[in-house]
Parts: C-alpha cells; structure tokens; sequence
C-alpha cells in the first residue's frame, strides 16, 4: 500500500511543478528571473513550488 500511496504523491508532485512552470514562462518577468524560478523548482520540486506559490511571479492576464 506504501508504494501506491507514494506513486499517486510523486505524480501529484510532478503536475503541480509542470502547472508551476508553465504560469512562469507565462508570467511577465524577466527571462533570468524565469530561469532562476524554474531551476528552483527542478531543483526542490516540493519547497521550490511552495516558495513559487508564495513569492512567484503572476502570469500575465490577457
């Protein structure tokens, strides 16, 4: 049961980065501070996302 559990939190991790990084390359900031956000959260997929969710940059609203 352990395994399962574990899968289903890696996937669930694994979305909410991908949503992250694509709100940041749709955000308005600069093209370094895109690159720095994403490589925080590559590097530290669960703090890197919950410091983007607190202190990110905003996509763009059309």
């Amino acid at each position: 049961m352990g395994i399962e559990v574990s899968g289903l939190l890696g996937l669930i991790i694994l979305a909410l980065d991908i949503w992250a990084i694509v709100s940041v390359v749709g955000s308005s900031t600069s093209t370094g501070g895109k690159v720095l956000w994403i490589l925080l959260i590559l590097v530290l997929p669960i703090l890197g996302l919950i410091i983007w969710l607190v202190a990110g940059p905003r996509p763009v609203r059309a």
